[in-house]
Parts: structure tokens; sequence; C-alpha cells
């Protein structure tokens, strides 16, 4: 049979041990984990280095043999990161989820990697079957990338086909392949609820996301609501107390307000992936929402739906009320369901990593955070 999502889809069981032996064997994928693990002295002796990374390498996925255990190594290191880069990570809602059904997670995106790593993590780690995540070919710079998201269960989204017939035909098969997942293989996606990240903190879900589902509908059996509801679509709402990439972000929107356009850097995205990672995020928060029911019959409508759950679900930090403060003043309203999680940051602390930025760079910085207030108070009609 021939496999039509081939150049998109996730690697199979069978094709791990071809993959992690091609890793073992570039140079560039060696360098990079030497130079993220020793520094300047791998930088400085990559040669030397090499070696010595390939052999650790190949000791630590020595029992790797198909996809869950190359889930189960990078569990580990999820594990290790977030004792040492959070302040404390919460879980709500997944409870009532079936346990035995795969839902399609829609999820606010903050984070290039972490948003869909945490959201797999909590399901790994409760026994779950992990999502396949939606990854756009821009972040896919080099062939070792590549080969590790799709190590790690993620799909490819071909944002960089040229010309419209192109286009039509990647989205087709990309919503084919999603409903495939959760339809005949029984296996969860993640997908966020817009391209690319909400950096000024305002979570929306774009309706071309939706109508890029439903291209896999069939007309003729199915209506618009039914298809939506068989992929049972279950919002989620990510919240960082400490965005790790709030400077560069700041940096990105004052650009784009002050002269109408922002150059990205050749490997700025690897910078912002690398910087989520390893950097400080305080307490997160992971909350599940209800799946979509019925009567959903326009993109608009399935779009408003996720906004309000993935906003009302979304778990506010005291410094989302820091910058908010600051920002309308105290006596602005705030909202009356506040669902506020703990900090570790203190008001002193937040001004001041703030303070520390440019001044012209400040109000955006503020408003990473203070948007999260002002949607709630907008759901509520304050």
């Amino acid at each position: 049979m021939t496999d039509s999502f081939a150049d998109i889809r996730p690697y199979k069981d069978d094709e791990v041990a071809t993959v992690l032996t091609r890793l073992l064997g570039d140079p560039e994928f060696l360098d990079t984990l030497g130079a993220y693990r020793l520094g300047g002295w791998a930088k400085a002796c990559p040669a030397l280095v090499r070696p010595l990374v390939r052999f650790a390498l190949g000791r630590e996925l020595r029992f790797v043999s198909d996809v869950r255990g190359m889930q189960t190594v990078i569990g580990g290191y999820m594990a290790r990161m977030i004792e040492s880069t959070t302040g404390g990570f919460t879980v709500s809602g997944l409870e009532s989820l079936e346990s035995g059904e795969a839902h399609l997670f829609i999820s606010n995106h903050r984070d290039i990697a972490m948003d869909p790593a945490f959201t797999n993590y909590v399901l790994h780690s409760r026994g779950r079957e992990t999502v396949r995540i939606a990854i756009g070919d821009n972040l896919l710079t080099t062939p070792w990338v590549s080969d590790l998201m799709r190590l790690n269960k993620s799909f490819i989204v071909k944002r960089s086909v040229s010309g419209p017939r192109e286009l039509l035909a990647a989205s087709k098969n990309l919503s084919r392949y999603i409903q495939h997942s959760i339809t005949e293989e029984q296996a969860p996606v993640w997908i966020a609820q817009r391209e690319g990240r909400a950096k000024d903190g305002v979570d929306r879900t774009e309706p071309v996301i939706i109508k890029m589902l439903s291209m896999s509908r069939n007309k003729r059996t199915q209506s618009f609501a039914q298809h939506i509801q068989s992929l049972r679509i279950v919002p989620v709402a990510i919240s960082y107390e400490l965005d790790p990439c709030d400077a560069s972000k700041a940096s990105e929107l004052y650009e784009v307000a002050t002269h109408g356009i922002y150059h990205k850097g050749e490997q700025e995205d690897v910078a912002s992936i690398a910087r989520g990672i390893a950097g400080d995020k305080g307490r997160v928060h992971v909350s599940f929402g209800k799946p979509l029911g019925a009567g959903l019959d326009s993109p608009e409508a399935v779009a408003t739906e996720l906004d309000r759950q993935i906003i009302s679900e979304y778990c506010l930090h005291p410094t989302n009320l820091f910058a908010h403060r600051r920002l309308h003043g105290t006596d602005a309203p705030v909202p009356d369901n506040l669902n506020l999680e703990g900090g570790d940051c203190s008001e002193d602390q937040f001004q001041a990593r703030i303070d520390a930025l440019p001044r012209a760079h400040q109000s955006y910085a503020l408003g990473i955070y203070a948007n999260a207030v002002a949607s709630k108070l907008a759901l509520t009609g304050n």
C-alpha cells in the first residue's frame, strides 16, 4: 500500500533504528548537542568532542527500539527540565476526558516547543497516549532537526510551499492526516489555535485553522457540525508565570509597531526554542477544557467556543496582575473569577525584570502578561 502521508507523518517504530543511526552519524547534530552540554569547550574542539558525544548518546539510546522508547527518554529530560526551570507544574481538567478516546487538542500558543511538550508530558506521566504534534516546516531548518522532531511524533505542516494550488493540496493532505489519526488510528493530535505564537499575549483562534480541519469532510454524508464533533476537539490553555522569551517578543512587537515590519534572523526560531526550554518559567499550569459539542456549524462558531474555553480556563498568575496594574493603574477592574495560581516571582522582582528592558519595549512586555487579564475581563463583559 502507498503511504500518502509519508512526507509529513511522524516516524514509525520500524523506522526508529535507521533514524537514530543517521543522527549519531550527523556531525552538525553532534556538534550542536556538544555545545549545549559542554559550552565553549565543545565549540573550540569539535573534532575531539564529537566522538564523546556520539558515545554518550549511543549509550543513552542503546535500548531504544521504537517510538515509545524514544519518548521515555525524552520524558526523563522533561522531568529534569521541569525541576530546574519551573517553580511548579500543575494540571486541571484531564480527569474529565475519556482515557480511551483520541482527542484533537487545540491549544493556545505562547512557546514554540514547550506548549506541546507540556501537554505531552501530562499525558505521558498519567499513562495516556501521547499526541502527534503539528510543527511548521519553517522550523525544520536542517535534516537532523526534522529527524528529531519526527521521532517525537511530530508531523509537518507545509507552510513554505509556493503557489495557491500547492498550498491547497498540502492543506487538504494535512486535514486528511489529522482526521485519519483521530478517527482511524485513534491517535491523539496537538495543534495550535493559530499560526505562530501569540507574542502579545492575546489568545485567539484563527478560523482558517478550523477551515483547514474541515477540508477532510465528506460533504455528501456529513455536515460541518458533525465533522467537527467527530474530531473530538478539546481546548487546552497553557499559562506560564514568566515568559523566557518576553524580551525578544517585546522587541519584535516594538519594531512592528514602530516600523511596520520585523526582520527575523536566520536562526531566531531555534534560539527561541532553546530559550523557552532552558529559561525560567516560574509556575506553569495546563488546563484541559471540555470536548466541543454539537451545533457548531461554522469555523467562526468553533473559534468562538475555543476562545471562550481557553480564556476561561487560562490560569492567571500574580505576574499577570502586576503587569495589568502597571499598565492600567491600581483602580483598574480585575476579573471576578480570577482562577489565580500562586507565584514565585514577587512584584518587586517582576518590576525589575521589566525595568531592565529598553524603555520603549516595556509597555509591550507588560502587555504579554496583562492581556490575559484583559481577555478575561472582555469575556465576562467587564
